[in-house]
């Protein structure tokens, strides 16, 4: 799915649910969509000033916490950095490849996965709620030119 339709799927689940895409919220995703990996939020905020100088960490962060709470991006935990979703039509738990050597990110739908982590949590009396899984290691295009 590429930018514009990841766009105006969000803007159809915007209206249906009655949420509000606000201007900055739009921008924020934007940026986030358009950076060429994770990115973290200072980084979004530096962008945001070039365009709007009274941009302040608040609005940042409002921004990104209803894009997140939406699921239209993803947070990195151990990078502290934020992802677009490919798949914002439906609700997923995120699963990650990311490349050690490029930092590139891979977004991955694994249902079988993902339901065998509930299960297990389940088995062992814990209610998972969220689940972020981020595989390190190297991907294709840099295993290729190290050879």
């Amino acid at each position: 799915m590429n930018a514009n339709q990841v766009m105006t799927e969000i803007e159809g689940k915007c209206r249906s649910r009655g949420l509000r895409l606000t201007p900055t919220r739009r921008r924020v995703l934007e940026l986030v969509m358009a950076a060429d990996g994770p990115v973290k939020a200072y980084d979004l905020l530096d962008d945001l000033k070039r365009e709007r100088p009274g941009a302040a960490p608040p609005t940042i962060y409002r921004a990104l916490d209803f894009l997140l709470e939406n699921h239209f991006i993803h947070r990195l935990e151990s990078l502290n950095a934020f992802v677009s979703c490919i798949h914002p039509q439906h609700q997923h738990q995120g699963q990650f490849l990311i490349c050690e050597q490029c930092q590139t990110v891979l977004e991955i739908h694994d249902h079988d996965l993902a339901d065998a982590l509930t299960e297990t949590a389940h088995r062992h009396g814990f209610i998972a709620k969220h689940q972020v899984l981020e595989i390190y290691g190297c991907c294709q295009a840099c295993g290729e030119a190290s050879d």
